[in-house]
Parts: structure tokens; C-alpha cells; sequence
């Protein structure tokens, strides 16, 4: 745009275009004005008088004081497009996941997750929202994993994910060597208006598919993870003196002499946070939660912090790390290593024998841990009463135990799912398979780090400190009360009437009156079902009726923690919220300021939305590793649990490794099945037999496919299995009139009931 000042009609209708193509953003008039290049100050005056006349023109709306979005119309509309597997999407426009359909064929040349401007068809009554994609606004990835196909002049890039719904056209020159059948990864070039498929070139080429090299270096680039660290970075941590110096030791408060140690898995390398515990004169426990002081190391704005920006978590697949922080800081510099000095970002506490809080303090420290204790080490002191500090341990649990039934009181939701891990040989081969659960050494970590985070969170966050800790000092232009809170939405009333209704089949019954009453029935539900066929399926419907927790500079609360106030404190060297809380505590003490709530909020919504990639990708290199593991099964019969019941086939959960695996509808034998949607399961329309979700049953592994990641399972049918075409009555082991009522009749199939959701396929 020209510098020169343009007429104000001009200007009108270039404002309200720029606007239209940022319809999803909102700005105040100088954002509005750099973005525009309206560097003048008459320039940007007119700017004001033209946003106000838009304004008062309906086309823009002013949501905040000074701050400008373009008027969504009720034609147009804009979100994220989530395709299905069959190439149909759904745009998600709102926070409270309204959705578009988009049939096939509609969605222009859009990819999923991209952003995009939709227009709405008038809706007829009784029909759900349909649109069209009219405009690609933004691009969500541009690099995708596949299998190559090569014929003599071009070749197609058959896509890993089923939501990428379109093949990739490959050039003959853009092959770059791979041999046909190979997986590889593509960066998208074009795709013109008219075309069926988008162009792509190739880029990298991993190698035959299956074996555990390519597939986990897929993996990887499938979701933009770095195989490593540039060579500046590595260059500048290498740089950095990690030395402990008797000039900043004391600028700290020393806890040396303290008794101090770490608990941790067995495999650790990083040792992020310690407990110190001593009796003090005036008879109660002072209990220090010492987290490595990364931002000394980690200065803000240099190369380090960038590349950790980026980064944003460190991401755990099942054979590797890939770390935010280089080895030289995480590994060493700000790992507490036994027997070693190290900065510490500390909250203390001193609390009385009933875990009440009589004071607390926050500051730098300097710690020398005396142990590093597994987990396992320390739940055998507890079981046994015998080791290494086992009374500074034995406290510590009783004190963790009081605070926890604290957190019980105030509605605190208590999920425990067993969390799966594999044993690898030095090829990266699983050999065995095994189940990380909870147990008391886990919750007395877990107890007193979440005694910091909410601490922290409520130091930053509240209008007013009584804290001793700011006694004596000066706070400077903490009006804003600035945090970076993880946030917990309370679930909606619809996920909860779903899952009220799902367990009531069971005989259970939960109570939705208040927020609280409804987490201490969540709590008795999950209780109640330990032990029981249904406690699987019961424990992750529970878990996918909550929201995601999110980063935010706007606090809400953690409805499952049942906290006011919450943030992560903890883990600053595989979290970067953790650094950014950190600074904002350190400029708090010191009357200092640190970055403002609009440059955090962006930090915030790109932490979480690394916090989601990097989930995605533990759970794609879970399932990969789960395959492998049962390639060498197929023929054989396990006990399973109905995990999922959708339209095209139910999900079966071997009980004992975890490994999931479909059933294919059309393989249900013995009758005609139907698909009832809103009971979850599959009915025999002559014999009345029940699939349905929750049900144990016995499968047979039939395939193993690792280059689609999927497991084919099959009913194994027994010899007591028998069908009385007479009496049109199935028989076996299975209650199939548990779920028969005059309200739920067999064969309805209301819009595809998936496994975590009525509304679309994801």
C-alpha cells in the first residue's frame, strides 16, 4: 500500500477488504495501521474515523474497546475444516464447537485443519448446517508423509493420514530418487482451481515402510517434530558458562545443608524438580519445592529462547525424546543432579501436621540434592517403612495424603488410567509390553507440584498479596496481575447428559447439579467401576466428556483439579508456559515488568496448540509400536472389551497389553446387524444379539498392518456359540436384553455415533 494519503473512500473500502481477508482476527487501529503500511499520524487518524464508520455501518463490530473484527454475516462464516475419512468435513466456526457439513466436492481445494471462509446454504428445517468452501485463508501444514506410487512419467503420494483426503501428483524431476513403494514426505507446491489433485514434490525420502527407522522418522515429520537441533543452537549452548559462582549463590537463598532429593522414573535424565523437608523451631514442617532455574541459563530473546519457543514441549515417542532444551541444559546445566550445587526457582512452604498452609515463600535458591530416588524406590519405603530418608519420606506421604484429601473436598476429579509403555530391544523391536500406573511415591510428587502451581498461580493472579514474600518492596505496574494460567473448562451439560446416560446402562447414576456435586459423582463413578469389565470404556468416556486444558492469560479455572487459580511452575525444562511463569514471577519479586498480556496470549495458543501436536504424536508412535507388537500373533485369541462402536465397525481392547483392534461390520456373522447409534452398539435384526460397547468378549487377531498402523481382529466364535433360527434367538455368554427397552429399539442409525461423538466422524 502506498504511503501517500489516500482519499477517505479509498481508504473505506481497502480497510474493509483487508478486514474481509482476516475475518478470523481482531485488531485495534495501530495493529490495523502497521499491518496497512498507514505510517502517519494523519493517516492513522483517519483510520479511526473510518473503523467508526464502519462500525456504525454494521460491517465491523467492536467486541472490546478498540479492538475491530469484520461483522460475521449469516452467509458467511469462518473455522478450521476437520475432513472424514469418506472425504466428507465439518467446519468448526465457535468455541462452543459448532459445526458446518461440508459435502464432497465443497470443500474447494482446502486440506484438513486449514482455515477457511465458508458460505452457508439456507438451512431447511430439521436439516443440520451444510456450506461451501468458498476461500482458503491460511494454510494449516504444508508438508505431508506418504507412500510413494511411481509410473514412467509422474508418480501419486498416497497420504499416511485418512483426513488428508486427496493424493499428491508428483512431477517425474520431484521424485528426488525414491523408489517406488517408499515412504516419504512431500511439500506442497500448488493446487489450481479445477484440479483434482494438488501438486507436491518430494523432499524426503525415509525408506521401505514397516520397519522402525522409517516409520518413526515418519512419524516425526508427519507432525513437524526436528530429528534435532540446529547447529547454531547446539553452538550457543555449548557457549553458555554453567558454572555456580559464589557471587550469585549469595544472591539466593541457600538450602544446601537441607535435606533435598529427587524422585523421578528410572529411565530419567532431566531431574526438573526436588524436595527439601526440615522440622523448624516453631514446631511446624517447612517444605520446599525447588524447580530447575532455567531462565538463568535461558535468556529471553536469544537463539536458545527462540528455538525453545518453537519448540514449545518436549515431545516423549515411545523410543526417543526430542527435547526443548539442549542437552547441555537439560541434561546438565539445569538438571538437579544428585551431589551436585544448582539454581533452583523454589515455593516454600510451612505447614503444620494437618498440611495447613501458616506461611509461604517464593525466590531464587541454590540447592545440593542428597539422593535421586525411582519411584519405585520410594514406593517401597512407604510400603515397607524401611530405606534411605524414610522418615523425611513417610512425612512427606502423610502430608501429600492430607492435601489430597483437601483437593477431594473441593472437587478435584481424580483420573487414573493406566498409561501404556513398551520394552525395546537395542533395534527399537518391542518386546514386551507393560502399564505405568499411579501409585503413592507418583501422588506424593504430583501432590506437592501442584501445591507450587496453584501457589504460583494465585501469588500472579490475585488482585492483592499477603505474602511475605513482597513485604518491604515496591510492585510496579502489576495492575494487570499478568499469569499464564492452565485453564479447565467445567464440561458442557450435553457431554455430561451423554455420559449420565451411557453409565446409567450400567446401574450407575451421577448427580449434574452443581459443578461440585458433579465431580464427587464423577469421582464415586470412577470409584465404583475398579475392577469391573466396564471400568475401561466408563474411564475414557469420562476423560473425552471433559474439555482440553488450554494455556491462557485469562483465567477460568481448572474444573478438574478444582482450582480457583492454576498454572505450571514445575517443569520449565520440557515446558515453555513453565518459562514464561518463571519470568512473570521472578518480575513480580522484583518490581520489574515482563512482556505484555497480548505477546503472552500468543505464547499461550502456540504452546497449546504444541501441547496437542505432540500428544497426537505419542499417541501415532503408541499405536505404530502396538501393531509391531502383535504382528507376530495373528491367529492367536485374546479377552477384549468393546472399546468403540461406529458405523463401519466396532473397536475391540485386548485386556491384557492394551492393544486396540477393529472388527469390520461386514465381518459380523451369524445375522443381519443393524447399528444403533444412540445405544452404542450393534443388533441382530433376527437374533437379537447385542454387541455392545462395554461387552468382554474373545477375538481373534487376523492382521497386522504397519504401514496403516491398524489391527484387524475378528469375533472368535466358539463351539457354545449357537444360533435357534426358531426361537430367532441368539445364544451365549452375552445379556443382550441388558440395554432392550420400549425408548431404545434396535436398528436406528442417527447420524454415525462414533466413539467419542454423535455429531461427525473425526
Amino acid at each position: 500500500m502506498s504511503k501517500n494519503k489516500k482519499p477517505k473512500k479509498y481508504l473505506f473500502e481497502e480497510v474493509l477488504d483487508f478486514l474481509k481477508h482476516n475475518s478470523s482476527k481482531v485488531f485495534n487501529y495501530k495493529q490495523l495501521g502497521a499491518a496497512m503500511e498507514l505510517n502517519s499520524e494523519g493517516e492513522r487518524l483517519e483510520l479511526i474515523g473510518v473503523l467508526e464508520g464502519l462500525k456504525q455501518q454494521g460491517f465491523v463490530t467492536e467486541n472490546e474497546t478498540g479492538k475491530y473484527q469484520l461483522k460475521q454475516t449469516k452467509q458467511y462464516v469462518t473455522g478450521t475444516i476437520d475432513f472424514t475419512s469418506q472425504g466428507t468435513a465439518f467446519v468448526v466456526y465457535s468455541e462452543t464447537d459448532n459445526d458446518i457439513y461440508i459435502p464432497p466436492y465443497k470443500s474447494k481445494n482446502a486440506l484438513q485443519g486449514d482455515l477457511v471462509k465458508v458460505y452457508l446454504y439456507s438451512k431447511r428445517s430439521g436439516k443440520r448446517k451444510e456450506g461451501e468452501v468458498v476461500e482458503i485463508i491460511k494454510r494449516a501444514k504444508t508438508e505431508f508423509v506418504g507412500t510413494i506410487k511411481i509410473n514412467p512419467n509422474y508418480a501419486f503420494v498416497i497420504p499416511d493420514s485418512h483426513k488428508i483426503h486427496v493424493d499428491f501428483f508428483i512431477n517425474s524431476k520431484d521424485i528426488k530418487g525414491a523408489l517406488d513403494g517408499q515412504k516419504v514426505l512431500v511439500t506442497l507446491k500448488e493446487w489450481k482451481t479445477g484440479e483434482q489433485n494438488p501438486v507436491a514434490a518430494v523432499t524426503q525420502v525415509f525408506g521401505f515402510p514397516g520397519t522402525h527407522k522409517t516409520e518413526m522418522n515418519a512419524i516425526m515429520a508427519e507432525y513437524g517434530l526436528p530429528e534435532h537441533f540446529p547447529d547454531e543452537v547446539e553452538a550457543t549452548a555449548k557457549k553458555i558458562d554453567t558454572a555456580i559462582t559464589q557471587k550469585e549463590i549469595l544472591k539466593r537463598r541457600d538450602f544446601r545443608n537441607i535435606t533435598t532429593f529427587t524422585i523421578d522414573p528410572v529411565d530419567a535424565k532431566d531431574f526438573d524438580d526436588a524436595l527439601s523437608i526440615q522440622k523448624l523451631d516453631n514446631g511446624l514442617w517447612e517444605v520446599g519445592v525447588h524447580i530447575a532455574d532455567v531462565t538463568h541459563f535461558l535468556q529471553e530473546s536469544t537463539i536458545l529462547d527462540k528455538e525453545a519457543v518453537s519448540r514449545a514441549t518436549s515431545v516423549y515417542l515411545v523410543d526417543r525424546c526430542i527435547p526443548m532444551l539442549p542437552e547441555v541444559l537439560s541434561n546438565f546445566a539445569c538438571s538437579l543432579r544428585p551431589n551436585e550445587d544448582k539454581y533452583c526457582f523454589s515455593a516454600v512452604f510451612q505447614l503444620d501436621q494437618n498440611a495447613d498452609i501458616h506461611h509461604q515463600w517464593f525466590g531464587k535458591t541454590v540447592i545440593n540434592s542428597n539422593r535421586r530416588f525411582t519411584y519405585e524406590e520410594v514406593q517401597t519405603i512407604i510400603e515397607t517403612e524401611e530405606g534411605d530418608f524414610k522418615s523425611e519420606i513417610l512425612l512427606l506421604d502423610k502430608l501429600a495424603k492430607k492435601l489430597r484429601a483437601e483437593r477431594t473436598k473441593r472437587g478435584s476429579i481424580f483420573f487414573d488410567k493406566a498409561e501404556v509403555k513398551f520394552n525395546l530391544d537395542e533395534e527399537g523391536n518391542p518386546t514386551g509390553v507393560f502399564f505405568k500406573t499411579q501409585k503413592d511415591a507418583h501422588k506424593l510428587i504430583e501432590d506437592f507440584m501442584l501445591l507450587a502451581n496453584k501457589s504460583v498461580a494465585e501469588f500472579l493472579g490475585k488482585s492483592s498479596n499477603n505474602s511475605d514474600t513482597l513485604k518491604n518492596q515496591k510492585k510496579k505496574d502489576d495492575a494487570k496481575n499478568l499469569c499464564v494460567y492452565r485453564i479447565h473448562d467445567v464440561p458442557s451439560d450435553e457431554k455430561m447428559q451423554e455420559l449420565s446416560g451411557f453409565v446409567a446402562r450400567f446401574g450407575y447414576q451421577l448427580n449434574l447439579g452443581s459443578k461440585e456435586k458433579t465431580a464427587q459423582s464423577i469421582n464415586k463413578l470412577l470409584t465404583d467401576v475398579k475392577n469391573k469389565k466396564e471400568q475401561g470404556m466408563v474411564e475414557l468416556l469420562a476423560v473425552r466428556s471433559m474439555p482440553k486444558a488450554i494455556y491462557t492469560t485469562k483465567n477460568e479455572g481448572h474444573y478438574g483439579l478444582g482450582f480457583e487459580y492454576y498454572t505450571h511452575f514445575t517443569s520449565p525444562i520440557r515446558r515453555y508456559p513453565d518459562v514464561m511463569v518463571h519470568r512473570l514471577l521472578e518480575a513480580r519479586l522484583s518490581g520489574k515488568k515482563y512482556s505484555t498480556q497480548e505477546e503472552l496470549e500468543l505464547l499461550c495458543k502456540h504452546s497449546s496448540d504444541m501441547e496437542r501436536t505432540a500428544a497426537e504424536a505419542e499417541r501415532a508412535s503408541v499405536k505404530y509400536k502396538q501393531v509391531e507388537f502383535m504382528k507376530n500373533k495373528i491367529g492367536q485369541i485374546f479377552d477384549a472389551v468393546i472399546s468403540g462402536v461406529t458405523e463401519w465397525g466396532i473397536y475391540a481392547e485386548i485386556n491384557e497389553n492394551k492393544c486396540e483392534g477393529m472388527i469390520k461390520s461386514r465381518d459380523l456373522r451369524g445375522d443381519q446387524f443393524n447399528f444403533d447409534a444412540d445405544n452404542y452398539r450393534y443388533v441382530g435384526r433376527n437374533t437379537g444379539k447385542i454387541y455392545a460397547l462395554g461387552d468382554s468378549v474373545k477375538i481373534k487377531v487376523l492382521d497386522a498392518d504397519l504401514i496403516k498402523k491398524q489391527l484387524n481382529f475378528g469375533f472368535a466364535y466358539s463351539e457354545n456359540d449357537s444360533i435357534n433360527l426358531n426361537s430367532g434367538k441368539y445364544t451365549d455368554n452375552i445379556n443382550y436384553n441388558r440395554f432392550n427397552s420400549s425408548k431404545n429399539k434396535p436398528g436406528s442409525n442417527k447420524g454415525g455415533k462414533i466413539k467419542n461423538s454423535k455429531k461427525r466422524k473425526r
